[in-house]
């Protein structure tokens, strides 16, 4: 499968707001356990968190109750009410869903709330979820989710001008605008063949006779002079 292959169709196609809400999630299951599953409230400040995010929000209660239901809908996220507590509380079930090692799962994650990454970004930021040995193992990962069986998860973007290190981007949204293949080739040189191939043989030829010549002159000129 290569860097074109869009989301398949089997899986849910997420807006930004619900992407920001299944990646805050899946953040602090890992990193604040002690108070997940998440309030409402709670929900509502890591998605608007300022660290750790990119773009930085600014979402309303409102905004962040309708991306819950949505993702409801989608299996995606439940809502539960613990025993002797009334107040509604949010988990995800981004496992069940898209089937990936735990591993690719803190990628994704920020993949989510990031945006676009390099390898070594990635490793770097999801260290706090789930530690990668190096960043061969993320780059693996990586290319086993574009691969997936049930459709591309993620995908390489072409390298960008001033950058060394290409980025990734997931395809939970659907397909990424301008992730086309790398910079198409250049086009083959023009191959003559025949006749005019001959022709332009031949005047390659009288013009390195040519050059001769006038070497030798030069230098029976100078043999002269000295």
């Amino acid at each position: 499968m290569n860097d074109e292959t869009a989301a398949s169709s089997s899986w849910p196609i997420l807006s930004a707001i619900e992407a920001r809400v299944l990646g805050a999630l899946i953040e602090k299951e890992r990193t604040t356990p002690d108070y997940y599953p998440m309030t409402l409230n709670a929900l509502m400040a890591a998605c608007n968190q300022k660290n750790n995010r990119d773009p930085v929000l600014q979402l309303d209660e409102g905004t962040v109750l309708a991306a819950t239901d949505a993702l409801r809908e989608k299996k995606l996220v439940w809502q539960m009410t613990l025993a002797g507590n009334r107040v509604v509380k949010y988990r995800h079930a981004f496992a069940e869903i898209y089937q990936v090692p735990d591993a690719a799962v803190a990628l994704l994650a920020e993949l989510l709330l990031r945006g676009p990454q390099t390898v070594a970004e990635l490793r770097a930021r999801a260290e706090r979820m789930h530690p990668h040995a190096d960043v061969a193992v993320v780059e693996a990962l990586l290319q086993e989710l574009a691969a997936h069986a049930g459709g591309a998860l993620t995908v390489r973007l072409p390298r960008e001008p001033g950058r060394r290190e290409p980025r990734y981007a997931h395809l939970l949204c659907g397909p990424v605008a301008g992730a086309a293949a790398e910079a198409a080739p250049a086009a083959p040189a023009t191959v003559l063949a025949g006749p005019a191939a001959q022709e332009r043989i031949a005047e390659l030829e009288q013009r390195v006779a040519d050059l001769q010549a006038r070497v030798l002159a030069l230098e029976s000129k100078l043999g002269q002079v000295l």
